[in-house]
């Protein structure tokens, strides 16, 4: 299922059926670590540098490792699991960040990435981020102006000062990740990918980030959260894919699939 094969996608299907956006099928992802394992000597490097000769060490992380799932419109999935499980891993391979070492990502639409790493320009405005944001996600400059207003107001930001007018480099960072996911919610998605986004804010922030997120289902788009808190997970998904070490334990409804993780982890 290709992205140029869309439209075909969309006539084929008969009203009411559920359309899926992502498919996962086997997919492993391997990193490679060279050079680790020791500081080794400076000079036999530069020598390694000069000779163009590979490093005597490379290590392997088998950081996904044979997960398949598909994914609808409509649905909000949950992704959790203990640090260094693939969670994140597996969202950029997803969005087309990191190619496969086996198996196949298909996606049906753009997937779009949110993590609280999102670059933003620390020396620019926040005004000017938020353009620059709005139309580097799509957004005619019509369209950025039209909703210029609503991000700044739903981030928060200008509640205690005309910070929208300062550098990025004045924000904390729990400022700075709340004007990325308001830039993000501003658009209607295919694919909204959101890692850790909604742990960076206060209670009524994360209140209007679940409500959006919301919004953004019933607008037949598909979401993905990554979060350590279980009860935004329970607030906003009906999913939840559940990872270890890289493979996929559990798949299922997030009552279900949060129970099964709590007994496990104690979390």
């Amino acid at each position: 299922m290709a992205v140029a094969e869309q439209g075909a996608i969309e006539d084929s299907k008969p009203a009411g059926e559920k359309i899926p956006t992502v498919i996962c099928d086997d997919l492993h992802i391997v990193y490679r670590v060279f050079g680790g394992g020791g500081r080794g000597s400076a000079t036999a490097a530069l020598n390694r540098i000069i000779k163009r000769q590979p490093s005597p060490r490379m290590r392997e992380v088998h950081a996904v490792r044979g997960v398949s799932f598909t994914a609808y419109r409509g649905e909000a999935i949950g992704l959790i699991g203990t640090n260094g499980s693939g969670k994140s891993t597996l969202l950029k391979a997803v969005a087309g960040l990191l190619p496969p070492e086996k198996g196949k990502v298909y996606t049906d639409g753009q997937p779009s990435l949110l993590g609280v790493n999102a670059a933003l320009m620390n020396d620019l405005t926040g005004e000017r981020n938020v353009i620059l944001g709005g139309l580097a996600m799509g957004m005619s400059k019509e369209q950025v102006r039209e909703r210029y207003q609503g991000i700044v107001d739903f981030s928060g930001i200008n509640e205690k000062g005309d910070f929208i007018t300062l550098p990025m480099r004045t924000y904390s960072s729990g400022m700075a990740a709340r004007l990325r996911f308001s830039i993000a919610a501003a658009k209607d998605h295919d694919v909204l990918m959101i890692d850790e986004a909604l742990a960076t804010g206060d209670k009524k922030f994360q209140k209007r980030s679940e409500a959006r997120i919301r919004e953004l289902r019933k607008e037949a788009g598909t979401v993905f959260l990554v979060s350590h808190n279980n009860k935004s997970i329970r607030d906003t998904c009906d999913r939840v894919l559940w990872l270890e070490k890289g493979e996929l334990v559990m798949d299922g409804p997030t009552d279900e699939v949060l129970k099964a993780y709590e007994k496990e982890t104690g979390k």
